[in-house]
């Protein structure tokens, strides 16, 4: 199995398992906790986009990743309470794929601010 596939099988698996914990006890899940919680969810990936930044600033390779899978884990949280998944992500970074970030900007027509 490549590099590849074993990322995509974790993203798939991560997917149902957020969907799955939809209808867990927040005392449970922590996840359900932060379904409950819209606040609290937004809040972790302010908190978990921070730390990436910090570790990113300082170059700490291993730090970078560790929080940036905290960010992205969060992220997709946020997705799945919103009935979005990675792949909505993915396909439109596809559908932007080879544009200029400033052409795409100008065909989202605000100037790329959101």
């Amino acid at each position: 199995m490549n590099k590849r596939t074993i990322n995509a099988s974790i993203l798939q698996q991560l997917t149902e398992v957020l969907e799955a914990r939809k209808g867990e006890s927040a005392d449970n899940s922590y996840v359900a906790s932060l379904y409950a919680n819209p606040d609290k969810m937004l809040e972790k990936i302010g908190e978990e986009a921070v730390e990436t930044i910090i570790a990113a600033k300082n170059g700490a390779r291993e730090q970078i990743i560790y929080e940036t899978a905290d960010l992205w884990f969060h992220s997709l949280v946020m997705l799945a309470h919103h009935d979005l998944t990675a792949d909505d992500v993915l396909h439109e970074l596809g559908r932007r794929f080879g544009l200029s970030g400033h052409e795409e900007k100008r065909r989202r027509g605000n100037g790329g601010n959101h």
